[in-house]
């Protein structure tokens, strides 16, 4: 079996109790209960609230691979993904016999439990966990710090979600997936366990690549001193990042889940096999960078105060009350010539009668017509009305 397999059988490992970004500490707790002997559940210990920080471990080999998601809490494809992962483990495949015989995973699906709770970035102490690596202030930090320093593992997995607004460079696509070796220091050195990763990353990349063209970037490697990854990687634990973007219509991220699990699996694949070895660095060089020129909706030939612009919409997720849905608000993000950009949603204002306010970093209020049927309808930063065609 292969990655190619692997993503064209991707429906038997799907976990499917999570159906959607808003599952619970409850939810994996219960999904773990169920894993069979040969996976070993522990807890490390608890979070703010109290509730358990759990590490799964698996497989018989040397090479020891730690894999953590959900330091933020409102960041959950990464954690969907593991748990597809456990699916896959209990399959009956040639891939299994590599893995179990070559490596020992050691798997965090939920380093913030009290953020997944309200779906928010931060823990309960309003703390980003990911920025908390020196001064340890949060229980959760801790924990994680503590279990790679007992583990020692020789890979690291560091599982993220991205701003959807994140595009690949030349391609004008949405970054679905970002890979990412963190930096060692200011200088951005390589020594041999970042070099590793990098390796690891370039057979991730030529594996996806295909399924996923021109929508893989480099992400920004500018070493943070307070960060979990470029501290690991200094460690000497060869850190692998890997964010999940967007991708057109998957507001739920059930496809990009997919990839997003295919390239954990490849890394792993590359690790036991160690055909990382045989790779080159200029290959994740070749990766292209992320950059921002893409918006939630993009609308030319828009006539404003007598010039012709285009304008750029972008919006922000807030979480509900209940931590179980977002509220997405719209804003204007850019207007001039934006002919460089492109858009999840694009639409020509040419054929189109524009009535209401748009200004610049203000919440969209406005309609788009053609004759009296309404094409696109904000109100205080609400979609009212969703485009017709893109």
């Amino acid at each position: 079996m292969n990655i190619k397999s692997v993503i064209n059988n991707y429906a038997i490992f799907k976990e499917k109790r999570l159906k959607d970004r808003f599952f619970k500490h409850k939810d994996i707790v219960e999904l773990l209960t169920k894993l069979p002997s040969a996976f070993e559940i522990k807890e490390l210990g608890k979070s703010v609230n109290g509730k358990s920080i759990n590490l799964v471990s698996w497989g018989k080999g040397k090479t020891k691979i730690m894999l953590w998601s959900q330091m933020h809490g409102d960041e959950a494809t990464g954690t969907m993904a593991l748990f597809d992962l456990f699916n896959f483990l209990q399959s009956d495949n040639e891939l299994i016999k590599l893995l179990t015989e070559n490596c020992q995973l050691h798997i965090i699906p939920m380093v913030n439990p009290d953020g997944a709770e309200v779906f928010t970035r931060r823990n309960i102490q309003q703390i980003d966990i990911n920025r908390d690596f020196l001064k340890e202030t949060s229980p959760e930090a801790k924990i994680l710090k503590q279990c790679r320093a007992d583990i020692n593992p020789d890979f690291g997995f560091n599982l993220h979600d991205q701003l959807t607004t994140w595009s690949v460079t030349k391609t004008l696509k949405p970054a679905t997936l970002s890979f990412l070796a963190p930096a060692i220091d200011e200088e951005l050195n390589i020594d041999e366990t970042r070099q590793h990763a990098m390796l690891v990353i370039a057979d991730m990349f030529k594996d996806l690549d295909k399924y996923l063209p021109g929508q893989i970037g480099l992400f920004d490697d500018e070493f943070e001193p307070r960060a979990f990854g470029d501290n690991f990687q200094k460690a000497g634990t060869s850190t692998i990042l890997i964010e999940a973007g967007g991708y057109q219509n998957d507001f739920e991220k059930q496809e990009i889940r997919k990839y997003y699990f295919a390239s954990i699996l490849s890394g792993i694949i590359s690790i036991a096999s160690k055909s990382f070895e045989t790779q080159d660095t200029k290959n994740y060089f070749a990766i292209p960078k992320n950059n921002k020129q893409i918006f939630h909706y993009l609308i030319h030939n828009v006539n404003l105060n007598g010039i012709e612009v285009s304008i750029g919409i972008n919006y922000e997720e807030c979480a509900t009350a209940d931590g179980f849905s977002t509220a997405k608000t719209y804003a204007i993000q850019d207007i001039g010539d934006l002919s460089f950009c492109d858009a999840y949603h694009t639409l020509s204002a040419t054929n189109y009668l524009l009535k209401g306010e748009i200004i610049l970093f203000k919440n969209a209020n406005f309609q788009l017509f053609e004759g009296d049927n309404i094409i696109l309808s904000f109100e205080n930063g609400t979609i009212m009305s969703l485009p017709l065609r893109n």
